[in-house]
């Protein structure tokens, strides 16, 4: 279904992963964030290499199960897990369906929780695509470094986020392109304005530098960014 939610009528005071976002979320998502299917797809890449017999994937606010399948699609070991963690009941039921209608054998589990209590073990890749933005900000270290804890030897985090920058008018600029870039995937300007304002407060950005810096003060080794579109970015950091 096209994503329609403000583009019409009264436009929701505070941005939720709702029913109704679930029911256009593949289309919000595409037209929004620009590089997301090519993230998805690196990201089932980098299952496929470094799974491990005996060891778990986990994908971080999963949603539509998008990243999972992708995941999926490229292990090849055998015993090799993945959990798929989502706080949304409506994208975790979709979610249930897309893993349920995939002929792949890979174990997936979907798990509808916080990410914040979930609890990770045999941890060789975390993904959190788009997620970590979403939390409260003194959230994010405690988060990264349970997940850090919980890593084997040689594991990953990919970590996608949309950021701002610290200098102004990098900012603006970015940011006008970007809504550029919206308005040429058909939403109107009425539709930009109304899901900034939705999402003021409730995404939250953090700078490039401040993601880097986090990572390699909780232990991440090698954390560079390998992708970056306007101002969204995706980070790989290996333990």
């Amino acid at each position: 279904m096209r994503d329609t939610i403000f583009a019409s009528g009264a436009p929701p005071v505070r941005f939720q992963f709702d029913e109704q976002v679930a029911g256009v979320f593949d289309d919000m998502i595409r037209r929004s964030v620009p590089g997301y299917e090519y993230v998805v797809a690196m990201c089932g890449l980098f299952a496929g290499r470094l799974a491990q017999a005996g060891a778990n994937c986990y994908d971080l606010g999963c949603s539509l199960g998008t990243t999972t399948l992708a995941m999926r699609s490229r292990i090849a070991v055998p015993d090799c897990r993945i959990v798929a963690v989502d706080n949304s009941a409506a994208m975790v039921e979709r979610c249930r369906l897309k893993v349920a209608a995939d002929a792949n054998p890979v174990p997936v589990e979907v798990v509808e929780a916080d990410i914040r209590d979930i609890d990770f073990e045999r941890n060789i890749l975390t993904v959190s695509n788009y997620t970590l933005q979403f939390l409260a900000p003194e959230d994010r270290m405690p988060l990264l470094q349970r997940i850090w804890d919980s890593m084997l030897p040689g594991a990953a985090l990919i970590l996608s986020e949309k950021v701002t920058f610290e200098a102004l008018a990098n900012r603006e600029l970015f940011r006008e392109i970007y809504h550029d870039w919206k308005a040429g995937n058909g939403y109107s300007r009425l539709e930009i304005s109304r899901k900034r304002d939705a999402l003021e407060n409730v995404l939250i950005p953090d700078t490039i530098d401040c993601h880097l810096r986090r990572l390699q003060s909780i232990g991440y080794r090698q954390a560079e960014v390998w992708f970056q579109s306007f101002n969204f970015v995706s980070i790989v950091a290996f333990k």
